[in-house]
């Protein structure tokens, strides 16, 4: 075991890919020498080179074409975006090229590529570099959406992505980068598509989706203290979404809370209490509860951007009043 930040882990899930498949290629801004803007391939140069640790220009375009060309020659291409945010840049390629010519060519060329980029708030960038819009990707057919929210997760749905034969999305949580967990030594590779069961509970369920994943589990253990047992589910992927792990724990408790770091308007819990409601309304308790960032640009300011994101005290104090019901 070794104690490994979630920023060190993004590398480490990339190396360990690069290592085990020479067609495994990474190419964006500044990821070469610099490390990255975010520290997150701090290394991957010296390991691996320059063929195949590329720097290029500031383009987004460019840089999701050239991972699109690149996965239809037969590489297995890893691109950076450097903040989730630029995706409005290169969405076409994206939601238009990327997601649907697996389709429209009748599976003749598949195309294995993994995008990834820093996600969200945490670290005080503002409302054009603190978004969070895993949310965005989950709207459009043909791609999968991962946010990992923890360092082992991380390596693992990394290496599940580059492994996959679809364009995979993968959100790191920007305000978790510095945060450390013990990790196991050796290859480690998760499953795309599975949610997982985090803390066990009779009272409710909360679910949670990267940066909001340790506040539900800190909300969690103060609700415990106040009487109430929580259940508490990692959602990871979006895209597939484990609707069998996440229905089986709601209707058990009978009450759904969501937490996450989306516009409160159709965010990811959106879909989820939808898909509750429609095929397990016999179980409900009381109305389902998303806790949500309002529907607005994120401020500039530390303590306006705290005020906006769901916080610990914010999901305590609504499941307290919302188990009234």
């Amino acid at each position: 075991m070794a104690l490994v930040t979630y920023r060190e882990a993004v590398a480490r899930g990339i190396a360990q890919e690069m290592r085990r498949d020479e067609s495994v290629v990474f190419l964006g801004e500044d990821v070469a020498a610099a490390g990255g803007v975010f520290k997150t391939t701090v290394g991957l140069l010296d390991e691996f080179g320059p063929k195949r640790v590329r720097d290029t220009p500031i383009s987004e375009q460019a840089i999701l074409g050239a991972t699109m060309g690149a996965a239809m020659a037969g590489l297995r291409p890893i691109a950076e975006i450097m903040f989730s945010d630029f995706y409005a840049v290169c969405w076409d390629l994206v939601a238009n090229e990327m997601s649907k010519s697996r389709y429209m060519a009748d599976g003749q060329v598949s195309f294995p590529l993994v995008i990834k980029s820093g996600n969200g708030a945490g670290l005080r960038f503002g409302a054009q570099h603190s978004q969070d819009i895993s949310n965005w990707a989950m709207a459009i057919p043909g791609l999968k959406v991962v946010c990992p929210s923890n360092p082992v997760d991380m390596i693992g749905l990394m290496a599940a992505a580059v492994r996959d034969n679809d364009p995979v999305l993968i959100f790191e949580a920007k305000g978790m980068y510095a945060e450390k967990a013990e990790v196991p030594n050796g290859e480690i590779v998760d499953s795309l598509g599975k949610a997982k069961i985090i803390r066990e509970g009779d009272d409710c369920t909360i679910a949670a989706l990267g940066m909001m994943v340790p506040r539900a589990m800190r909300a969690a253990e103060i609700l415990s203290s106040r009487g109430i047992e929580a259940t508490v589910v990692d959602v990871r992927s979006l895209v597939p979404l484990d609707v069998t792990t996440l229905m089986a724990a709601y209707s058990r408790t009978g009450r759904l809370f969501t937490v996450e770091e989306n516009p409160r308007l159709c965010g990811w819990g959106a879909e989820l209490v939808s898909i509750i409601v429609e095929e397990g309304f016999e179980y409900l308790d009381g109305p389902p509860v998303r806790i949500t960032t309002p529907h607005l640009p994120l401020p500039a300011a530390d303590n306006l951007e705290d005020l906006a994101l769901p916080s610990v005290e914010r999901i305590v104090s609504t499941i307290t009043e919302g188990m009234k019901y």
